[in-house]
């Protein structure tokens, strides 16, 4: 196995690419109780065109297949359902599905193994029906109404629609009613057969082990697979430009919520993985200094009762896609954004200061090193970081590289006010 080691954290990785084509890293954590499995496929809502490995035609598929697949992984020929059995163990099972990729994992602190084996055999051995796939079709039907109505859910969507004209990562994971009514057992084999090939998956375990012992334990659950060729996945063409600057929808909220998104789809598609990790670390440590829980423009919101808690601050990019997002909660979404743009336009006229820079860098730097305490962080991080062509560990060697000449150009490059949408949820 390779062994990556990072002094920073103290942490070593041990990665190996199986016969098959699988990739398997294990992150050892001596003295540790719990243990931690994901086994992720890259495969999320926004793979719907695609050209299967040995075919010419493309295939496209219904939104809200790759999750709708996840939710019938569980249910096994023999009338059992995975996920009862696994929490039967005393494990805390779950899975889910992103716009990129798809996951299932448990974590636990006994029966690791018994745990591994059940893992395993449901996510080599799809077990699919007319009958239980019309079936799903209503408790996702549920699920989608659900989602319809949470003011969380709705003020995130209404951002990405505000901002992408055509790129798939606008639309709902779990797709709608109508397009979920197209989906048959054929389309869901399909879909398993072309991105649940080892080749196309990553397998993270976390804890105390001994790394090449778990190796040859996964390498005896796992059946023969034949080798596959690339999937050839299609993505529409997307402008720079946004949609509209504002959306504003009317459900039941006590207090109205807003998400401020800034598109930015310019450089993401580059092949030099150190420039998006630099750019994903400058971003945070900007977003931090306009509105971070210690900026000047915060302490104003909060103390003028216009905000509410500490705001959630990211940054999401994957194929095709790339933007800001700010949220949280506030009597007056409008005045947020309203000062966040003059905030942004005062830094670049004046520059960064260095007292800011530096503070904020360091509490970014621990905020990255802190992940590594816990074995889910780490292990989705690098789950999560792999399907995106980076090694999580570079997070902590390139902060080093950033600087106040490099934010301020940042600054530039991507806070731009015609990039910007402003999404509120309010009272009806």
């Amino acid at each position: 196995m390779q062994v990556i080691e990072n002094l920073k954290v103290k942490e070593k990785l041990y990665i190996e690419k199986l016969q098959n084509g699988l990739t398997v890293m294990i992150i050892p954590k001596k003295d540790i109780q719990k243990k931690y499995m994901i086994w992720g496929t890259n495969y999320g809502s926004n793979d719907n065109k695609f050209i299967v490995p040995g075919e010419q035609d493309v295939t496209e598929v219904p939104n809200g297949v790759a999750h709708f697949l996840e939710h019938k992984m569980f249910e096994q020929e023999n009338g059992t359902n995975s996920l009862d059995v696994l929490t039967a163990l005393g494990v805390n099972a779950n899975a889910y599905t992103t716009n990129d990729h798809t996951a299932y994992l448990f974590e636990c602190t006994d029966n690791f193994y018994e745990a591994m084996d059940e893992l395993m055999d449901y996510v080599q051995h799809p077990y699919f029906t007319d009958e239980n796939v019309e079936k799903e079709k209503g408790i996702i039907g549920q699920e989608i109404s659900m989602y319809d109505d949470y003011p969380d859910w709705r003020v995130y969507l209404n951002t990405l629609e505000a901002m992408y004209h055509n790129n798939p990562i606008k639309i709902d994971i779990t797709g709608t009613k109508e397009t979920i009514s197209k989906i048959d057992k054929e389309i869901l084999y399909k879909c398993y057969k072309t991105f649940y090939h080892p080749s196309n998956m990553v397998m993270v375990i976390s804890g105390d082990f001994e790394p090449e012992k778990l190796l040859e334990e996964v390498k005896k659950r796992l059946i023969t697979n034949k080798p596959s060729g690339e999937i050839k996945r299609i993505y529409p063409e997307e402008p720079d430009s946004i949609v509209k600057k504002e959306v504003v929808q009317n459900l039941e909220v006590s207090i109205p919520m807003y998400t401020i998104g800034i598109k930015d789809v310019e450089n993401n598609n580059k092949e030099d993985k150190s420039f998006i990790v630099k750019k994903d670390i400058g971003i945070d440590i900007l977003l931090n200094l306009i509105l971070g829980r210690s900026s000047s423009l915060y302490q104003e919101l909060y103390k003028d009762s216009i905000i509410f808690g500490e705001q959630s601050l990211s940054y999401e990019f994957g194929k095709g896609y790339a933007h800001i997002l700010i949220s949280g909660i506030s009597s007056n979404p409008k005045e947020v954004f309203t000062k966040f743009k003059e905030t942004v336009t005062k830094l670049k006229e004046e520059g960064i200061n260095e007292l800011d820079f530096e503070r904020i860098k360091k509490m970014c730097y621990g905020n990255y090193v802190r992940e590594y305490d816990d074995v889910q962080n780490v292990s989705r991080m690098f789950l999560a970081d792999y399907f995106r062509g980076i090694c999580s560990f570079d997070y902590l060697e390139n902060i080093e590289t950033i600087n106040i000449e490099y934010l301020n150009q940042l600054l530039k490059d991507v806070f731009k006010e015609d990039k910007m949408v402003l999404s509120i949820v309010e009272n009806k």
